[in-house]
């Protein structure tokens, strides 16, 4: 058996969303600034719902579903960081845009403190638009043993735990390091390959394909 806890369905797997998101302000500041960034798909959503005008500026998709849905709302993508996660993505946005003021449209919690690791190399400022919380469920639906259970954030793994603990049956699959480090210990666990939801099911699939069970 295989749950998906990210708040889209994927055919093929059981979904089992964890998150909500809801927006925490009413609007966006977009004076004095030349690019916007945004780090998934949920805060492009968010932020178009408050205002259309974020599609004026250009934007810093970080991963493909995010500039999927930028593109698919109007918008209109410049640069897609090779490097998704934490200080990597920071250096690499210092080199390309030093000279630009860059926007980043965030969640209210973040597993990594981009702004501080930027610091003053950059025209950087951020803004909180939305916040995550946990959906809520019974024990009735907590997976069964030797479930594989796929992750997409720290999020999902925070609201799975609150909601049904954890079985040191389970195995998990996370789409990236940032993620794997909010895991429970002791945990089974292995990283997708790419941080793509399609990857972490394909990893899920050869999981449960290779198992005895």
């Amino acid at each position: 058996m295989i749950y998906l806890l990210s708040p889209t369905a994927y055919d093929g797997v059981h979904s089992l969303p964890m998150i909500d998101f809801e927006s925490t302000v009413d609007s966006i500041d977009l004076s004095h600034i030349d690019i916007l960034l945004f780090t998934s798909k949920q805060a492009v959503t968010v932020a178009d719902q408050i205002s259309p005008v974020w599609k004026n500026y250009p934007c810093i998709a970080v991963g493909s579903a995010t500039k999927e849905k930028i593109e698919a709302l109007g918008g209109t993508v410049i640069y897609m960081p090779q490097n998704f996660y934490g200080q990597e993505l920071a250096q690499d946005l210092v080199e390309h845009f030093r000279d630009q003021r860059v926007l980043y449209l965030r969640p209210q919690k973040v597993a990594f403190d981009m702004r501080a690791s930027i610091d003053t190399k950059l025209a950087f400022s951020e803004q909180i638009i939305y916040r995550t919380i946990c959906k809520r469920y019974t024990k009735q639906d907590k997976p069964p043993q030797n479930s594989v259970i796929i992750f997409t954030s720290p999020s999902t793994i925070t609201c799975f735990v609150d909601n049904f603990g954890w079985d040191e049956s389970y195995t998990a699959v996370v789409i990236g390091e940032t993620t794997q480090k909010s895991l429970p210990k002791p945990c089974k666990y292995v990283i997708s390959e790419q941080p793509l939801i399609t990857s972490c099911i394909k990893k899920a699939k050869e999981i449960t394909e290779n198992s005895d069970i």
